[in-house]
């Protein structure tokens, strides 16, 4: 009977012992829980960042900013307008910037705001490189005038195609803000929106209306006349103005070179721009609106008419409106323009016109060629 009760005995002690670690194990595991329930799990070991997006390496750089900055700022230069004939006479000195457009005969655009009034023009292609510049063309219109110094072998800008340019793309800025000492600065931003009308003085009566792109790239006094360039170092647009008011900063505007090369070409070749002339001035703009408020047409209000000039032996009058010129609508001076822009001298234009007691009335004018400044 001791051998049975022994091995009874042994398989006791074994129960009793996986019931005490059993009991003992869940009383330690209620007593910590709270504890270990109080306490955060560990961070969850972050995945890898996913590679980030390399721009194109143009030549070598980092950053194409980079390759367009050393491929377009030699073809930058400095320009410096002295409107005092010595330094003892009232005057003042302007600095803006301009773009070698052709090294091989020192031709450089600007624009025409910057030599304004000036006896006499320096360009600087560096600290120790200072040349006098003479006018070849100048161009209130269009804001642009071509300069030449007597240099050869200079470095020469690429021109892009500014039709193909798009609102979010890349653009860089190249001049000299504030003169010399911040020559060839350097900023980046986007094209903001195209086709911008933009009113920059008056001529004649009228108001000056240029048809731009704006962008966010940060342009400031002396900046104007240097290039807005792409991504692929091609020239897009030549910067010309900007909104100075306090509080409105990201607007600045550029001439699209595919506007200004056909004015480039002419003022070089025969030193000026010859555009059709119609002969009406003091227009006043006839808005939608307006036009409700008061039972008129929209369109272009003719407050005075040239003696002699095209729309004068067309027959226009002052208090007409003009509605349609050919077959394109008009409400605006920007339209009138336009419209003008597609036409030379010699050309004939039917101008659409609705007179007070007469109704409608087609007429068709014969262009003349602008009056040279």
């Amino acid at each position: 009977m001791k051998p049975m009760y022994a091995k009874w005995r042994w398989w006791l002690a074994a129960l009793m012992l996986v019931v005490v670690g059993a009991l003992g194990g869940g009383l330690l595991t209620f007593a910590l829980a709270p504890r270990l329930m109080a306490k955060p799990l560990p961070p969850a070991t972050p995945p890898p960042p996913l590679p980030l997006a390399q721009p194109p390496n143009l030549t070598g750089e980092t950053s194409p900013v980079v390759a367009v900055a050393r491929q377009v700022g030699p073809a930058v230069v400095g320009i410096t307008a002295l409107t005092g004939t010595d330094w003892l006479d009232k005057g003042g000195v302007k600095q803006g910037s301009g773009i070698i457009l052709d090294g091989a005969n020192g031709y450089i655009v600007t624009n025409n705001h910057v030599i304004a009034g000036a006896g006499r023009i320096n360009v600087s292609l560096d600290q120790e490189r200072v040349f006098p510049a003479e006018v070849v063309g100048r161009d209130t219109r269009s804001d642009l005038a071509v300069l030449r110094i007597k240099a050869t072998n200079l470095p020469t800008a690429r021109l892009g195609d500014s039709s193909k340019v798009q609102v979010g793309e890349t653009v860089v800025a190249i001049g000299n803000p504030l003169g010399r000492e911040f020559a060839r600065s350097v900023t980046v931003g986007v094209v903001s929106a195209l086709n911008r009308e933009i009113t920059v003085g008056a001529q004649g009566g009228q108001p000056i209306v240029l048809r731009v792109l704006q962008t966010d790239a940060p342009i400031n006094p002396g900046n104007s006349g240097g290039p807005l360039v792409n991504m692929r170092g091609e020239v897009i647009g030549i910067n010309s103005v900007k909104i100075a008011t306090t509080g409105v900063e990201g607007m600045g505007f550029a001439i699209p070179i595919n506007d200004a090369r056909p004015i480039i070409d002419q003022l070089v070749t025969r030193g000026y721009v010859s555009r059709p002339y119609l002969g009406i001035y003091n227009l006043r703009e006839i808005t939608p609106e307006v036009a409700g408020w008061y039972n008129i047409p929209a369109g272009l209000f003719v407050g005075g008419v040239m003696p002699g000039s095209p729309a004068a032996k067309a027959g226009i009058r002052v208090e007409d409106i003009i509605i349609r010129l050919d077959d394109n609508r008009v409400t605006t001076y920007g339209e009138l323009q336009s419209a003008l822009a597609g036409k030379r001298p010699g050309d004939q234009l039917i101008v659409t016109v609705v007179r007070p007691g007469k109704g409608e009335l087609s007429l068709s004018a014969t262009l003349a060629e602008l009056p040279r400044e």
